[in-house]
């Protein structure tokens, strides 16, 4: 087998090259064939420098993850990395496109880092729930200093090279299309120089000098790493770097690694990393299906969710055509529109021009006939299913042959929506998730005639429009509001038994939810869907509504909030409560925490089991792919089905027949076999 690595002596220079595609990943042939050549160059006198570069995309971008789960090959990476930083030549890393993980450590174990502009820097270990592990942790802040070396560790977000130059990762930023060459003439500089190792670094001391660095950071980071392992451990190993030797850093490094590598949320996070790539890939469509193009899009409903859905393609350089009933409602939808676009600009997040170009892709319309061009349309409008189809039967009508047309309906049957149309197999659903401009999730809900073609043309403009997809097949609900409506059901039911709905909350809340669902109900808004009437009071939503409690926007609704919207239980409320159940003849008792917590997840776990055995997700993984992106699942415990099988599916089914709840024939079978849904 050839070598992904070469080595070429340019003059007294060695230059070692990786080619390793698609990213350059260090695998054990690409491990072996750096330290050959650091080797090489050890052993020949005539070679006075080092550098090393990558051929493709990118510089060597993390870690072969064909190897995760697998014995560990020699060499490995730190001794890799500490044989390259032991050269008593200069060793130069010549990075481009990303140095990410073991690439970035790589980097830190040279002398010298040189840089193209676009490039991008970082340690995004956290994300697999893990921390570096080949002395990066070490290295890198006694580099740049604890407190730089903080953020690039614990949020596992890379940074670009000007950022990077700053702080003193990079060495220097050289011309993008001379980077071997001018690698080559840097580390000829370097030559006879006293030579800068990373471990042998003092810049960490600023942590030692001031340790209010890591509560600081904690204080500030803290909702976003709240319930995460891996980012703490990675704080405590850049403390680490500050209070021991680098030997015992390093060691402090493996312990933490080791404990994060064989603990449960790592598992969660690497099968949430392969479940995201295998929702890519449908079974029965071949890769090799041609797409359609997609240039102009059509949108039908300017309000919140139609604007949007616009915003992503519009952020994506696509042409939208967005179509309203009154001209009053089509200039409100577009100014909200560019009103989001200048908020995201005075974050630094866009340029003005930007902002431009972004809202110079949009035509507003009162006429279906302005969609008749349009390659795709997307019909965003009340979700009742005579409207829907009256909407389909009249772009039917006017836009052209072969487009797609699609309804962003989050509960309705497709299959019903494409019978107003001639073309049943260039309909399809595309469920996107509020706010729509924000949410990473797109269910594409397959029909029974939709077409190979516009379903992965739909997948591969997901991608493109910066969404992470995942197919359902045809019914109520679909996979998320399928699995979210027993939960609610639940949870409704609970708070009439004697639970106290905050307490429902807070349970979903320490499992790692952003909220319960009586906080979503407030945010929301308790009057979504209310007949307005005050006098026909039938439930606790309806009763709520009557008494003016519509939630947050109201100042009140489960609970009472603050100017800050902070949320305190309601007495009122606890009295309504009260007395329906009393009506009802519901008896109320103490209900613990994990009763509220096994009958709010089991029956979301056994819904799914349902949505598998009927064929409507392909695979346990693309449920947790939907529920991970577009209902707050939290993404240390890997989706629903990868806990279910964590906690054993045998205790999921001996916890809902405890408390008499309905158990599937497939979720039985799978427990009696000892079976898993996901490995």
């Amino acid at each position: 087998m050839t070598s992904p690595i070469s080595t070429e002596c340019q003059d007294n220079v060695l230059v070692i090259t990786s080619d390793n595609p698609p990213v350059n990943a260090l695998g054990q042939a690409v491990r072996q064939g750096i330290a050959d050549g650091i080797q090489k160059a050890r052993d020949d006198d005539s070679i006075e420098a080092v550098v090393i570069r990558c051929d493709g995309q990118t510089f060597f971008a993390g870690a072969d993850i064909t190897e995760f789960g697998k014995p560990p090959k020699a060499p490995s990476l730190p001794e890799v990395c500490d044989l390259i930083e032991a050269s008593e030549k200069p060793v130069v890393a010549a990075i481009h496109g990303t140095a990410l993980g073991g690439g970035c450590e790589i980097a830190l174990a040279c002398h010298y880092r040189i840089a193209v502009p676009p490039a991008k820097i970082g340690l995004p270990e956290v994300k697999l729930g893990l921390i570096p592990g080949a002395a990066g942790t070490q290295r890198l802040p006694r580099l740049v200093g604890a407190e730089a070396a903080l953020p690039i560790v614990a949020t596992g977000i890379p940074i670009d090279t000007k950022k990077a130059e700053s702080i003193g990762l990079i060495d220097k930023i050289i011309g993008e299309t001379s980077l071997e060459k001018d690698a080559v003439t840097f580390a000829k500089t370097k030559i006879g120089q006293p030579l800068p190792r990373a471990s042998q670094g003092s810049a960490n001391e600023d942590g030692v000098k001031n340790p209010d660095i890591f509560d600081k950071f904690r204080a500030n980071n803290g909702r976003k790493l709240r319930g995460f392992d891996a980012p703490n451990a990675g704080i405590e190993a850049v403390k680490a770097a500050g209070e021991m030797s680098f030997a015992d850093g390093v060691k402090k490094e493996r312990e933490l690694f080791t404990k994060l590598m064989t603990g449960t949320q790592s598992a969660a996070m690497r099968h949430y990393f392969f479940a995201e790539r295998a929702a890519n890939k449908i079974d029965d469509v071949p890769a090799d299906t041609p797409l359609i193009p997609i240039n102009k899009v059509g949108i039908i409903g300017a309000g919140t969710m139609g604007g949007g859905i616009a915003m992503n393609f519009l952020s994506a350089g696509i042409e939208i055509v967005i179509l309203e009933m009154k001209q009053e409602a089509l200039d409100r939808g577009m100014a909200v529109m560019r009103k989001n676009y200048e908020n995201t600009a005075k974050r630094g997040r866009m340029t003005a021009e930007q902002v431009e170009a972004a809202m110079g892709l949009l035509t507003g319309t009162l006429e279906y006939d302005d969609l008749a061009d349009c390659d795709l349309v997307i019909e965003a409008v009340y979700e009742n299913m005579e409207v829907k189809k009256e909407v389909f039967a009249k772009l039917d009508s006017v836009v052209k042959l072969g487009a797609i047309l699609a309804s962003n309906t989050s509960y309705l049957n497709i299959d019903e929506i494409a019978t107003a149309t001639e073309r049943p197999g260039y309909v399809l659903g595309l469920h996107f998730f509020s706010p729509a401009n924000v949410m990473k999730l797109l269910e594409i809900v397959r029909g029974e005639k939709t077409r190979h073609d516009v379903l992965a043309t739909a997948m591969k403009l997901a991608k493109k429009i910066g969404k992470v997809a995942a197919v359902s097949g045809v019914c109520p609900g679909f996979i998320g509001n399928r699995m979210l409506s027993p939960r609610q059901q639940q949870a409704n039911q609970l708070i009439m038994e004697g639970a106290n709905y905050w307490d429902i909350d807070d349970v979903l809340l320490e499992f790692g939810f952003p909220m319960g669902p009586f906080q979503m109900g407030d945010l929301a808004g308790i009057d979504i869907g209310w007949h307005r009437d005050p006098s026909k009071v039938t439930t606790v939503r309806e009763a709520l509504c009557a008494a003016g409690r519509f939630g947050q926007k109201a100042g009140k609704g489960f609970y009472d909030y603050d100017e800050r919207r902070n949320r305190t239980p309601s007495d009122e409320v606890k009295k309504i409560i009260s007395d329906f159940a009393e009506k009802e003849g519901k008896k109320q008792r103490d209900i613990p925490k994990e009763e509220i917590k096994q009958r709010l997840l089991y029956p979301m776990v056994n819904e799914g089991a349902k949505i598998l055995e009927e064929k409507m997700a392909q695979r346990a993984s693309d449920i947790d792919v939907v529920w991970i992106n577009g209902y707050g699942w939290p993404l240390y415990t890997g989706g629903p089905m990868f806990w279910a099988d964590s906690v054993g599916l045998d205790t999921v089914v001996a916890g809902l027949e405890k408390h008499n709840l309905p158990v599937s024939d497939y979720l039985s079978k799978k427990a009696a076999a000892g079976e898993k849904f996901t490995r």
